[in-house]
Order: C-alpha cells, then sequence, then structure tokens
C-alpha cells in the first residue's frame, strides 16, 4: 500500500481534495459528490464547489479521504440518513420494512492513476475507523452485485463491490433495483 493514509475531509485537508475533484473534471461531470445530499445542501451559492465547501466548513458532510503525501488519491463518502438522503433505489429501499441504520456508505472514488491498489478498500477501513471513532453504529453500503459477471468501466464501481464490503465484514441484504444490493455491519465505538 505504500505511504497511504487516512485523513478525514476537513477545511484542512479540502485543497487536496479539491484538487482530486478538479484533477477528474468535477467528478461524474461535476458533481463534487454531492449527489448523495439533500436538494437544499446540492443548489445554490455556485454549485457543487461552493457548496460542497460550505458543507466541509459545517461539518456535514464527511469523507475518509486516503492521501498519499499531501495528495488526496481517493475517499469513501459516509454520513447519516439525514445527510445522506439520496440513495439508489430509495422508495424500494423505504418501502421494504429496513430497520433503519445509523450511518450511509453510498460513494466511493480513487485516482485514475492509483486504482487496483486497494485504494477504495483502504477508504472503506478508514471510514469505519471514523465512524467508529464519533461512537459506531449500524453501517451500510450499497455495492454493485454484478463486478465479475461482465467488465465494467471503473465510473460505475463508485458505490464500490459486495467481495470488498464482504472482506470489511459486512453480510449481504436484500437486492436493491438489478444491480445493487445492501450491505450491512455493525462498528464498535472506538
Amino acid at each position: 500500500m505504500g505511504d497511504y493514509r487516512i485523513e478525514a475531509l476537513s477545511d484542512a485537508t479540502w485543497p487536496a481534495f479539491e484538487a482530486l475533484v478538479a484533477k477528474h473534471n468535477g467528478i461524474f461531470g461535476g458533481c463534487w459528490c454531492m449527489w448523495f445530499q439533500p436538494d437544499a445542501d446540492r443548489e445554490g451559492q455556485g454549485g457543487g464547489q461552493a457548496a460542497k465547501h460550505r458543507l466541509v466548513v459545517q461539518g456535514r458532510t464527511h469523507h475518509a479521504l486516503v492521501m498519499d503525501g499531501d495528495a488526496a488519491v481517493g475517499w469513501c463518502e459516509y454520513g447519516t440518513p439525514e445527510e445522506l438522503p439520496r440513495i439508489y433505489h430509495r422508495k424500494e429501499y423505504e418501502t421494504s420494512g429496513i430497520e433503519p441504520t445509523r450511518y450511509r456508505l453510498p460513494c466511493f472514488f480513487v485516482d485514475r492513476n492509483h486504482r487496483r491498489r486497494g485504494v477504495a478498500t483502504m477508504a472503506l477501513h478508514g471510514a469505519l475507523d471514523l465512524i467508529a471513532a464519533a461512537g459506531g453504529g449500524t453501517v451500510e453500503g450499497y455495492p454493485r452485485v454484478d463486478v465479475g459477471q461482465k467488465k465494467l468501466s471503473a465510473s460505475f464501481l463508485f458505490s464500490g463491490s459486495v467481495g470488498m464490503f464482504t472482506g470489511a465484514g459486512f453480510t449481504r441484504g436484500p437486492d436493491l433495483g438489478r444491480f445493487r444490493c445492501l450491505m450491512r455491519r455493525m462498528v464498535q465505538p472506538a
């Protein structure tokens, strides 16, 4: 894994996060990792970049950043359902009777020059450590279920893979839509 380490997204690490997003043209067409935020948080004040920075300063968005020196090379976004209400197949999720969770892990990103080196897995474990430090609780992710069945562009793996979550101690739950499932685990307080 080299000299990779985990740092929380904060005002101090914002420049590294900002540089990584800018390097990749705003991530997914200018998302700035805002798609899962509430509608009100995603709008106004200059859109993605300004809105994301505002949430970072307010402590209302969380990422476990994988750092290589001073550069961010990947992340796992995490937060409460209130912070991240917009998940794929939300209506199906809400009508299924699934017990509410304390934290969600909806999005991963890895710099194109650092892929296939375990960065996403390190980001996942980093997020779990940061959640433990914040008091722990149930954590869920929504990985792709078709990884390995067909060739996928890395851009479709932003929610991770079942194998990555299983390796981190998650248990598979119901499928959500055609390509995703729910995976959960309990994180004990640190």
